[in-house]
């Protein structure tokens, strides 16, 4: 039977190995990236601009749900915004009192589907609100991960649905003399 640390190990492989599948697909669709430039080959330009589908296409073809839902689903940038600030000020304050590394927004939110040719301006906003969005919840999720691992570094007795990335160095539910005794060491380690 697999301790948990191992079946952490595990996943943790899992995801890299993951990643660079992805990273194998710039061969296959022919692009390259350089700093945080993502670069196509000439004739591939070329053939995205031919199979856009114009704004006016776009529209037509959209059910009329999906409109009336857009000011609810853009509406939540205020909030999002909101949050964002409110965690990037947070972190710049509190962090250095606690010795927390800071958490590097560009790792998080990631912008640069907007940039793929044959994506119309509606389709390009669209995924600078998603890459905004989804990045947010997951800077925002490594922040607070990193605040529970100095303050409650104690895993939940019951199932949770998604671990963050610091969840595997918690201390296990009910174990007091390790949490009393180690807590500090915890605390410190962002390795």
């Amino acid at each position: 039977m697999h301790t948990i640390q191992e079946i952490i190990e595990q996943i943790m492989r899992l995801e890299k190995e993951l990643t660079q599948a992805i990273q194998k697909k710039e061969t296959e669709f022919y692009y390259h990236i350089k700093g945080k430039t993502v670069n196509f080959e000439e004739g591939t330009r070329k053939y995205h601009k031919t199979i856009i589908t114009t704004i006016h296409k776009y529209i037509w073809n959209a059910s009329l749900l999906n409109i009336l839902t857009v000011p609810v689903i853009w509406f939540g940038l205020v909030p999002a915004v909101f949050l964002d600030l409110v965690a990037s000020v947070y972190q710049l304050i509190c962090f250095p009192i606690y010795n927390i590394p800071k958490v590097k927004r560009t790792d998080y939110i990631i912008i640069d589907r907007h940039a793929l040719g044959y994506l119309n301006a509606i389709e390009k906003l669209n995924c600078i609100y998603c890459g905004y969005f989804n990045g947010l919840i997951t800077y925002v999720q490594e922040i607070v991960a990193r605040t529970e691992q100095y303050w409650c570094p104690i895993k939940h007795a019951r199932k949770i649905k998604t671990l963050h990335s610091r969840y595997n160095k918690f201390f296990e539910y009910g174990d007091a003399v390790n949490y009393r005794e180690n807590i500090e060491k915890v605390r410190r380690d962002f390795s």
